[in-house]
């Protein structure tokens, strides 16, 4: 399953500057999920991170991994809009490479435990075939 922008935003609640997924690939809903976020040098954050060394911020690299999570729980525990899930925690982190203007992100989102209310997922991040970024996010379901 493959997922344009419009989709993405009847699931999730960012809306721009704040959301960071272009697209999703491709999902399989208890298994994985691949999204896409391109880099542009028209960032809000760019102007002030840094000047002169453009570099996207670990902790939206991390915000683009929570919302592909969303997304993938969002399918994988079949929730069709009665719920809203939070990002919990991050459990552990990892950046291996800077983001820069220009680069596709691409975003892979795994299973570690899917609980009745509550999982935990792996995301990792790419650009090209390198690994960038890594974490272990934590999510939560609230009934609305």
């Amino acid at each position: 399953m493959q997922l344009d922008i419009r989709e993405i935003q009847k699931i999730i609640p960012h809306r721009y500057p704040f959301l960071l997924i272009d697209r999703v690939t491709e999902l399989v809903p208890n298994e994985k999920l691949t999204a896409i976020k391109n880099v542009s040098i028209n960032e809000e954050f760019f102007d002030g991170h840094f000047p002169g060394e453009k570099v996207m911020p670990g902790v939206l690299i991390i915000e683009a991994m929570a919302q592909a999570g969303c997304i993938y729980f969002y399918y994988s525990k079949n929730m069709q809009g009665k719920d809203l899930i939070y990002y919990l925690a991050k459990v552990q982190s990892k950046f291996i490479a800077p983001v820069v203007p220009g680069d596709q992100l691409r975003i892979e989102v795994t299973t570690v435990k899917l609980m009745a209310k509550v999982g935990f997922l792996k995301g990792q991040c790419f650009v090209g075939d390198k690994l960038v970024a890594e974490a272990e996010i934590g999510f939560g379901i609230k009934e609305v």
